[in-house]
C-alpha cells in the first residue's frame, strides 16, 4: 500500500502531473478533502441515480490510463463544483483508486444521468494521459541526456562540435545551448572523449534541445487543463500539443540507436546482446510506422495514447544505450579504476596511470548506480535496465542525483554573454578595424567630420520617432529624476544635436553603438555598430540625395563583400499611391509598415493582413497591389509611371516625387552607378520620419543577412527639436552584417587573417630581459611595430612567429651577445641576414622592410 497521499480539493489546491502519475501507478492514495465534500452536500441534488455502465473509458487503455482517467474526472468534478454532483459517485472514485483495483473493477460505477453527461464531455482520459506523458517526459529528457554523455565516452567521440553551439549571438536554440553546457559538465575531465567525429553525437544538443521545448510546451499545456475545471470539449488542445513529442521522439530515438549500433559493434562479446538491441530496434520501427498512420483528427485520444506508448519503447533505447555504454566502459576498463576518485596510495602515479578517468559529472553518476546495483546480481543487464525504470524504487534517487550534478557543477556558474551581444576574437577584430578604416576613409573623401554623441539620450528624445519599432527603445531606470533610454539609431541624437546647436548645415559621420530591446535572431542583434552620414542643410535640390546614394555605392564596393542591390523609392510617392488608392490618411503609416514586408511574405499574405488586421477593403488592398509590384530598372520604370494618363501625376505628392527621382536618377546615370540601383514601389521603411527619398541596400550573395544599409531624406525631424526646420538626408550601414559577409569571404577565399599588425619578433635566447628590452625599445622609438621575447627554447620563439605570422624576426643568442650582432630573417622567405651589428640593426631592418 502506497504512503503517499495526494489530496483533492481544499483552498488553492493544483492537481499536478506528477501526482496523477503516482496515482495511476498506484504510488500514492487519494483522499478529498473535507470542505469540499461539504459544499457538495450542502448543495441541491436532484434524486437521480442509477447504475450506469461507465463507458466513457475506452477498452483500449491500460490500466494506468483508466486510472489517471478517474483521478482527473474526479479533480474537475470537485474543481468545478458542479451542481448535480453527489459526493457519493466521488467517495466510489477515490475508493476505486485507493483500492488499487484492477482494469475491470473501472466498468460499473453508480452515476446518475446528468453525472454521466458531465464526466462524459471533460475530456478527462486524455488529459490524465497527458498528465503521465508529462510527467514522464521531463524524467525522460534527464536520463536520455545522461545515456548520450555516457555514449560519448564510450564511443570515445569527438565532443568539440558542443562548443559551437552557443554563438553568444542568439542564433542558437536556447534549449539547445542548455544542453550542449550540461553534457559539457558530464565531460569535463574525459580522458575518453575526442576522437570519434559521428553524426549520431554532433547532433545531440540540437535534437535533445527540440525535445526539451517539446516537453516544456506539453508541461504548460498540461497544467492549464488539468485545473481548468469541468469544460465541454475534445480535449484537442492538449492532444495538439503532444504532437511535437512525437516527431521529437522519433528523430531522438533514431539517434540513440545508432549511437547504440556503433557501441555494440566495438564490444568484444556483442553476440549475447545483440538480439536484445534488434528487439528494442525491431519495436521502434513498428511503433514509428503506427504514430504515422495514427489519425490525429479523427481520434484525440488514441493518438495520444500511442504518443504515450512510443514514449516508453523510446525510453528502452536510451535504457539500453546506457546499458550497452556501461557494458563497454566497464569492458575497457578491466583491472583499472572507472570512477575518478581521489587517490589515497602511496603509489599515487601508478594508480593514476591505470585510471580510466570519466568526464566527472559522468563518475558521480556511474559511482551513484554502481552502490544501487546488488553484489549478488548475476545480470548486470538486466539489473541496470530496472534501475533506469521509472517504477523501480531507486529511479527518484538517480534522477535526482543526475539533476543535482549539472546543477550543481562549478561549471555551470561560468559567466554568460548577454542575449543579442557578442565578444570578438582577435581575428575578427582585425577585420572590423580594417572595415572601419575603409569606411572612414569614404565618409572624409566626401567632406565628412567626425561627431560622437551620448550613448544615452532622454526618452523624450526618443519616442514618437521610430513609428511600430518604437517598442524596441531600451529604458533605463529613473536616475536623479531623469527618464532616459539607451540610443536606438544615431539619426535622432544628430538631429538632437543640430537642433540644439542652432547649426543651419552639417555633413557629419558617427560610427558608434545602438541598442535595440529586439529578439535576437540570425543577423539581428541588441548592441551594434552603425556607421552613419548625414547631409543637414538648404542644398541644390538632390544635390545631397545623390551623393549619399553615391557614398553607398562606394562603401559597398570597396568593402568588397560581393553583389548587392540598392532598393529606392519615395515616401511622397507613396502617400499619392495610399491616397489614389483610397486608404485613408490615419492609415497610411500602418500599410505602409504592412508593405515593406513584401521581400519577405507574399501580396497575398500582405493583403489578409491589410484587410483582416488593418480594415481596409480588399478592393482598396488589390489596387495597392497593381503598383507595389513594380519594381526594376530605375529611369525605365520612372518613365513608365509618368506616361499620359497616370494618375500618379494627377496627385501632387507623387508627381513631386516623381520629378524629384527623375533628377536624381540621371544623376546616378552620370556617375556610373544606377546599375546597382533598383526603383523598387514596394520599399516603405517604417520609420516616422522619413519625408522625401527613401532606399535600402539588400545582399544578393549566397548568405542570407536581409539589409545591409539604409537611409532616406528626413527634412522635418530636425524641427522637432527646435524651431528652424532644416532639411537632412542620411544613410545608415548596418556594419554588424557587413562584418559577417566579410568573414564568411575571408573563409571562402582561404585567406589567413592576422590578428596583430607587428612588423618585427625581437628573439632573446636566453633570460636576459635587459638586451631584449634595448634591442625592442630601439625599434618602438623607430616607430615600427615591434613585439619581444625572452625564451632559451629555439622552438619557442619559431612558433611565435608561426602563429602570428611576423614577417620579420631578429634573432640574439649567445654567440650574437658576445658579437654584438643580431641576425635577421624574412619568415616569408627564410632569407637570412646574419651579423648585422647592433647599432645598425635598426637602419638595416628598415632597408629591407621597405626594400
Amino acid at each position: 500500500m502506497a504512503n503517499r497521499v495526494v489530496t483533492i480539493g481544499g483552498k488553492g489546491s493544483a492537481l499536478a502531473a506528477s501526482a496523477v502519475y503516482d496515482v495511476a501507478h498506484g504510488l500514492s492514495q487519494v483522499r478529498i478533502d473535507s470542505s469540499a465534500l461539504d459544499k457538495l452536500s450542502s448543495s441541491k441534488l436532484t434524486p437521480q441515480s442509477s447504475t450506469t455502465r461507465f463507458s466513457i473509458l475506452p477498452d483500449d487503455l491500460s490500466r494506468e490510463e483508466l486510472r489517471a482517467a478517474l483521478l482527473v474526472s474526479l479533480s474537475k468534478l470537485i474543481a468545478s463544483g458542479a451542481s448535480g454532483v453527489s459526493p457519493g459517485l466521488l467517495n466510489q472514485i477515490a475508493h476505486l483508486l485507493n483500492e488499487n483495483s484492477d482494469k475491470s473493477g473501472f466498468d460499473l460505477l453508480d452515476v446518475s444521468e446528468g453525472e454521466f453527461s458531465i464526466l462524459s464531455n471533460c475530456a478527462a482520459a486524455l488529459h490524465g494521459i497527458c498528465a503521465i506523458l508529462d510527467h514522464l517526459a521531463s524524467s525522460f529528457s534527464v536520463v536520455a541526456d545522461f545515456a548520450a554523455a555516457l555514449a560519448c565516452e564510450a564511443l570515445k567521440a569527438d565532443v568539440s562540435p558542443f562548443n559551437a553551439v552557443d554563438s553568444g549571438d542568439g542564433f542558437s536554440l536556447k534549449e539547445e545551448v542548455a544542453v550542449a553546457s550540461d553534457l559539457k559538465i558530464l565531460l569535463n575531465g574525459s580522458k575518453f572523449t575526442g576522437k570519434l567525429l559521428d553524426v549520431s553525437v554532433s547532433e545531440i544538443p540540437r535534437l535533445h534541445g527540440s525535445l526539451r521545448e517539446v516537453v516544456k510546451s506539453i508541461h504548460t499545456r498540461t497544467r492549464i487543463e488539468l485545473n481548468s475545471g469541468i469544460k465541454v470539449g475534445s480535449g484537442k488542445a492538449a492532444a495538439t500539443a503532444v504532437i511535437p513529442l512525437a516527431n521529437a521522439l522519433k528523430f531522438l530515438g533514431e539517434n540513440s540507436l545508432s549511437r547504440a549500433d556503433l557501441i555494440l559493434n566495438a564490444l568484444a562479446d556483442s553476440c549475447n546482446l545483440r538480439g536484445r538491441f534488434e528487439e528494442n530496434a525491431t519495436n521502434f520501427k513498428k511503433f514509428v510506422n503506427l504514430i504515422s498512420k495514427s489519425s490525429f483528427e479523427s481520434d484525440h485520444l488514441m493518438f495520444v495514447h500511442h504518443v504515450l506508448g512510443f514514449m516508453k519503447i523510446v525510453w528502452d533505447i536510451i535504457t539500453w544505450e546506457t546499458v550497452l555504454a556501461f557494458t563497454s566502459l566497464e569492458e575497457n576498463s578491466a583491472g583499472k579504476s572507472l570512477i575518478n576518485e581521489v587517490n589515497s596510495s602511496n603509489d599515487k602515479k601508478r594508480e593514476k596511470k591505470n585510471k580510466m578517468v570519466l568526464g566527472k559529472g559522468n563518475a558521480a553518476i556511474v559511482q551513484h548506480i554502481k552502490e544501487m546495483l546488488q553484489s549478488e546480481q548475476i545480470d548486470l543487464v538486466e539489473e541496470l535496465c530496472a534501475i533506469l525504470d521509472p517504477k523501480h524504487p531507486g529511479f527518484d534517487a538517480l534522477l535526482k542525483k543526475i539533476k543535482e550534478t549539472v546543477e550543481s557543477n562549478e561549471s555551470r556558474r561560468l559567466p554568460k554573454l548577454p542575449k543579442g551581444t557578442r565578444d570578438f576574437a582577435k581575428e575578427q577584430m582585425a577585420i572590423r578595424e580594417k572595415a572601419f578604416g575603409i569606411i572612414t576613409d569614404v565618409f572624409k573623401r566626401h567632406g565628412a567630420t567626425a561627431l560622437d554623441t551620448p550613448v544615452f539620450e532622454l526618452r523624450e528624445t526618443l519616442m514618437g520617432k521610430y513609428g511600430e519599432d518604437s517598442k524596441l527603445i531600451y529604458d533605463l531606470a529613473d536616475q536623479g529624476g531623469e527618464l532616459c533610454s539607451l540610443r536606438y539609431d544615431l539619426t535622432v541624437p544628430f538631429a538632437r544635436y543640430v537642433a540644439m546647436n542652432g547649426l543651419t548645415s552639417f555633413k557629419r559621420y558617427q560610427i558608434s553603438k545602438v541598442y535595440r530591446r529586439d529578439n535576437p535572431s540570425k543577423g539581428r542583434y541588441r548592441e551594434f555598430y552603425q556607421c552613419d552620414l548625414d547631409i543637414a542643410g538648404q542644398y541644390e535640390l538632390m544635390g545631397p540625395d545623390f551623393e549619399i546614394v553615391k557614398i553607398l555605392t562606394e562603401l559597398l564596393d570597396e568593402l568588397d563583400i560581393g553583389e548587392y542591390e540598392v532598393k529606392l523609392n519615395h515616401r511622397k510617392l507613396l502617400d499619392g499611391m495610399m491616397e489614389i488608392c483610397g486608404v485613408p490618411p490615419q492609415k497610411f503609416r500602418t500599410i505602409c509598415s504592412s508593405i515593406d514586408k513584401l521581400d519577405k511574405q507574399t501580396f497575398e499574405q500582405i493583403k489578409k493582413e491589410m484587410v483582416e488586421e488593418k480594415g481596409l477593403t480588399a478592393e482598396t488592398a488589390d489596387k495597392i497591389g497593381v503598383y507595389v509590384k513594380q519594381r526594376g530598372s530605375p529611369l525605365e520604370l520612372l518613365y513608365k509611371l509618368k506616361q499620359d494618363g497616370s494618375m500618379l501625376l494627377e496627385n501632387q505628392g507623387s508627381l513631386v516625387a516623381l520629378n524629384e527621382l527623375q533628377i536624381l536618377f540621371k544623376a546616378l546615370e552620370k556617375s556610373k552607378c544606377i546599375d546597382k540601383v533598383s526603383f523598387d514601389l514596394s520599399l516603405a521603411r517604417g520609420l516616422d520620419y522619413y519625408t522625401g527619398v527613401i532606399f535600402e541596400a539588400v545582399f544578393k550573395g549566397s548568405m542570407q543577412v536581409g539589409s545591409i544599409a539604409a537611409g532616406g531624406r528626413y527634412d522635418n525631424l530636425i524641427g522637432m527639436f527646435g524651431t528652424k526646420q532644416v532639411p537632412a538626408v542620411g544613410v545608415s550601414l548596418g556594419i554588424e552584417r557587413v562584418f559577417a559577409i566579410m568573414e564568411e569571404a575571408q573563409k571562402d577565399r582561404n585567406q589567413i587573417i592576422r590578428a596583430t599588425e607587428t612588423q618585427v619578433l625581437v628573439s632573446v635566447l636566453g633570460d636576459d630581459l635587459i638586451q631584449a628590452a634595448e634591442l625592442v625599445s630601439e625599434l618602438w622609438s623607430a616607430k615600427i611595430k615591434a613585439e619581444f621575447m625572452v625564451n632559451k627554447r629555439m622552438n619557442k620563439h619559431f612558433e611565435r612567429t608561426r602563429d602570428s605570422r611576423i614577417p620579420w624576426w631578429v634573432i640574439v643568442g649567445e654567440k650574437e651577445m658576445r658579437d654584438g650582432t643580431v641576425n635577421i630573417k624574412n619568415t616569408g622567405t627564410s632569407e637570412e641576414f646574419p651579423g648585422i651589428p647592433r647599432e645598425q640593426f635598426v637602419e638595416k631592418l628598415q632597408q629591407l622592410m621597405s626594400g
